[in-house]
């Protein structure tokens, strides 16, 4: 599959710190097996499932820009041709063998390789800015048309061998053209010849062997010259190739083996020239089966929102928002929701204990760290946040489920403590360890303290890490160790249902006796089981318990007090740029104001001129005074471009046109609210009667009616009296 010097690349690649049990306790067989799937070439996908971490640095930050920079050309204009291809290893076989030669088929695909090699260096040459590194990965692989051109110098469009591949084949080709017509025209002229005498079948000829043959009735068989090449399955009619023809038939095929043999010199003659290519064909074939892998990367990335997060050089690990990456690609699939989880490692806080009742998704914590750092340091791109920040570890070690082995005879127990021998011999400063269930197997008393020994050595070796426990001894010990920090998995106060949220500060209580109650044991049996252990364990575990569900209430209260200032903040942003824009227009206004006085006062000042002239008719002073005026004017300005005084113009244009809109709109209120005032019905005019109060309409004293005669009244104000027309009276007070 790989050539020499491409096994000897992958060879240096792998790495053989992180042992294969830990790759299967994390399911990375599973994340091959689906990268490959978005493999587009068999050869691809082979290697695919074969992807490995990497055990240098420099050639893995390298994969990983080749992996982000494919991912990136999915979403620009600038998309990587298309790279798919069929294997050559047949042919690169055949080719290290003297003496053999290549068939057209294979030339046609050595052909279609190089084309699109070609396409790919040449796109990459063009767009080397955007794509740098895979760019650099190109490099070696030489731009050369040779091969197409030679193949296609022999080979037609139809995979026939052209007639001029050679100076013989074309003579043989003519020879055979010319043969063939005298082929056509002898058995034309004894078909002929053959019918007129009524010897032939109603069908008259056939083709046997590749032969044209007369179909003679039996009958006449003897009477036809030439060679019987078979019979009808009835036996009625007898296949005879005429005499005539034969001779024509016997130089042909000598001719068809002689060009057969021309043909096969020629493929040599290609086949040797293109063994000089050798090198490149190998070069050709795992330059493609590479960009066919982190074309899967890519896609796969794509697939789960995947990024390349920074690799920090020290130590020093942050996972925001980090996915399983399985669980969401299956969860997605089933279109329901997965759980992101945050968690951080760095040198004051290096090894996390998660506690917590199971079912919560404390493993599935621990897995999601150890199989993105595993993905990560094999070239893939990992679901987390942007922000997100990894670095990278020498060993991974992992001690993940029941590990009972049949095979051996031994226990759970057992094989846990040959794992955790196998983990004091390896574990460093450089290591990263995933425990899940540590000390389980034993006596919770006997176990416990030998899982807080373990843990211990550890630490002191300054190791990173994240264990699992219901172990009440190692939360405290976490508690007490300074660079030991405790964890658990949130669950809901009053259902116990997880809400999948990992808080790093607290432990875990196992909600023993709360989940029993829940699932409806007996509450006195609960009761006679707490008496059974001692007092200070409950009371512990009681705490815990009481302060996971203060946590979770202040969860809560954090969140809805971060939505109140996140709100708060976006009215504030609103109110403030509400303030910047009535400022601008302030702003407006006011030069507009200031614009306006100016010229109000300009105007008065040529008003008072022109009464003064009208009145002294001396145009000399008054030409001075207008001067002087204009001279004074001038001074307040500054000296400006005639661009500026555009720019002004069409500034103060601006403002005046923005206020005339406003203007205009408080005008067309008015006149709508006027309109309206019209169109309201007036309320029926009230009958006067002898004894209202009443006044004019336009007036103020009120006085009250004496008499009504004809439409007119006599009003009396006390002092005086008046008659006054009914229609110019309004009601004030009706008489009682």
């Amino acid at each position: 599959m790989y050539s020499e010097l491409g096994k000897a690349i992958l060879k240096k690649e792998r790495i053989i710190n992180i042992h294969q049990k830990t790759l299967d306790d994390l399911e990375f067989g599973t994340v091959q097996s689906q990268l490959s799937e978005h493999c587009v070439t068999n050869l691809g996908k082979e290697a695919a499932l074969q992807i490995q971490p990497f055990s240098d640095a420099e050639l893995l930050k390298q994969e990983l820009a080749y992996t982000n920079e494919y991912l990136s050309s999915f979403d620009n204009d600038n998309c990587i041709p298309n790279h798919g291809f069929e294997s050559l290893t047949k042919e690169i076989k055949l080719l290290n063998i003297e003496n053999t030669y290549l068939e057209v088929p294979s030339l046609q695909k050595l052909v279609s390789t190089s084309l699109t090699v070609n396409s790919i260096l040449k796109f990459l040459e063009k767009f080397k800015e955007y794509y740098e590194n895979l760019h650099q990965l190109s490099q070696p692989i030489e731009h050369t048309t040779a091969i197409i051109e030679q193949v296609d110098a022999v080979v037609d469009r139809f995979g026939d061998i052209k007639d001029n591949a050679s100076p013989a084949l074309s003579v043989l080709r003519k020879s055979i053209a010319s043969l063939r017509t005298k082929i056509n025209t002898s058995f034309a002229s004894a078909l002929s010849k053959y019918h007129s005498l009524d010897y032939l079948d109603d069908i008259r000829e056939s083709v046997v062997e590749n032969k044209r043959v007369l179909a003679v009735k039996s009958m006449y068989r003897r009477k036809v010259k030439g060679a019987i090449m078979g019979g009808s399955k009835t036996g009625s009619i007898v296949y005879i190739e005429p005499e005539t023809t034969l001779q024509y038939s016997r130089e042909l095929n000598n001719l068809l083996y002689e060009e057969k043999e021309e043909v096969i010199k020629i493929l040599k003659e290609l086949t040797n020239y293109i063994r000089l290519f050798l090198s490149l064909l190998n070069q050709y074939q795992d330059f493609l089966i590479k960009i066919d892998v982190i074309s899967a990367k890519a896609k796969y990335a794509r697939s789960m929102n995947a990024i390349l997060p920074e690799i920090s050089e020290e130590r020093n690990m942050y996972l925001r928002d980090a996915y399983h990456p399985l669980l969401y690609l299956t969860n997605t699939e089933k279109g329901e929701k997965t759980f992101p989880q945050t968690i951080s490692l760095e040198d004051d806080a290096r090894i996390i204990v998660i506690s917590g009742p199971n079912a919560g998704g404390k493993s599935i914590t621990l897995k999601t760290v150890g199989l993105l750092q595993v993905m990560l340091q094999s070239g893939l791109l990992v679901p987390v946040h942007e922000r997100s920040k990894m670095c990278l570890f020498d060993r991974i070690l992992s001690d993940i489920g029941d590990n009972q082995s049949i095979e051996n005879h031994l226990s759970t127990y057992s094989y846990r403590l040959k794992q955790m021998n196998y983990f004091l011999k390896k574990c460093n400063k450089n290591t990263l360890f995933l425990i899940d269930e540590f000390g389980t197997g034993s006596d919770p008393e006997l176990g416990g303290s030998l899982a807080e020994t373990f843990l211990e050595v550890f630490y002191d070796r300054k190791a990173f890490g994240i264990i699992t426990t219901h172990y009440s001894n190692l939360k405290l010990l976490a508690n007490e160790l300074p660079y030991m920090r405790n964890a658990n998995m949130l669950f809901n106060e009053r259902t116990l249902e997880p809400i999948y949220k990992l808080v790093i500060g607290q432990a875990g209580s196992s909600f023993t006796f709360e989940v029993a109650q829940k699932n409806g044991i007996p509450y006195s049996l609960i009761n006679k089981a707490k008496k059974k252990i001692e007092r200070g364990k409950v009371r512990f575990d009681a705490t815990i318990a009481k302060l996971q569900k203060q946590r979770s209430r202040l969860e809560k209260t954090e969140q809805s007090l971060k939505a109140n200032e996140k709100k708060t903040q976006t009215e504030a942003e609103k109110l403030e740029e509400i303030n910047q824009k009535i400022q601008k227009k302030l702003e407006s206004y006011q030069e507009l104001y200031d614009s306006n006085q100016r010229l109000i006062y300009l105007g008065q000042k040529v008003n008072d001129l022109a009464e003064k002239f009208q009145n002294n008719n001396r145009k000399r002073e008054l030409m001075g005074e207008l001067f002087k005026l204009v001279q004074i004017e001038n001074s307040k300005r500054k000296k400006v471009s005639a661009k500026q005084k555009r720019a002004e113009k069409a500034k103060e244009a601006q403002i005046k046109k923005e206020a005339e809109k406003k203007v205009e709109v408080i005008r067309k209120k008015k006149k709508e609210e006027k309109q309206k005032e019209k169109e309201k019905p007036t309320p029926p005019k009230p009958v006067l009667k002898v004894g209202d109060r009443v006044r004019m309409h336009d007036g103020r004293a009120v006085g009250s009616i004496d008499t009504i005669e004809k439409n007119k009244a006599t009003v009396n104000y006390g002092l005086f009296t008046t008659n006054v027309s009914m229609d110019l009276l309004e009601l004030v007070e009706a008489s009682k």
